[in-house]
C-alpha cells in the first residue's frame, strides 16, 4: 500500500518504515530536528524534572531506532537523503549530550542545595 505524507502540501510518498508516522523522510527528519531544538530550549531553562530528562531520552531512543530502520530498510535513499539522514542522527546524537549533561548538573546542583 503506497501512503502520501500527510504534512499540507506534500506529494511525496511514504516510505513503509515511516507509514506509522505517516511523514516523508523530508519531514520526518525536519520535525526530529525541531523537537531536538525545543527539547534543548527547555533544558537550558533549567527547570526540567528527572521524569522530563526520561522521557526526552526516550524520544531520542525511539526515533533513532525508527532512523535507523529507515536508512538500513532498503528504500533506496538518494545521496541526498542520505546526508539528511546523518544530519539528523547527529543532531540527535548532541542532543542526547546536551539533555544528559544539564540532567547531571541539576542533579549535582539540587545535591548541594538539598
Amino acid at each position: 500500500m503506497y501512503v502520501n505524507c500527510e504534512v499540507v502540501g506534500c506529494k511525496a510518498r511514504v516510505p513503509q518504515e515511516l507509514e506509522a508516522q505517516k511523514r516523508c523522510v523530508l519531514h520526518f527528519t525536519l520535525e526530529l530536528e525541531q523537537t531536538c531544538m525545543l527539547m534543548r530550549r527547555e533544558t537550558a531553562v533549567g527547570t526540567c524534572t528527572r521524569e522530563r530528562f526520561g522521557e526526552m531520552r526516550q524520544y531520542i531512543i525511539d526515533n533513532g531506532a525508527q532512523l535507523a530502520r529507515l536508512a538500513t530498510g532498503g528504500s533506496g535513499l538518494t545521496d541526498e537523503t542520505k546526508a539528511r539522514v546523518l544530519s539528523t542522527f547527529l543532531t540527535l546524537m548532541n542532543s542526547r549530550e546536551n539533555i544528559d549533561r544539564i540532567a547531571t548538573r541539576q542533579d549535582t546542583e539540587r545535591r548541594i542545595a538539598g
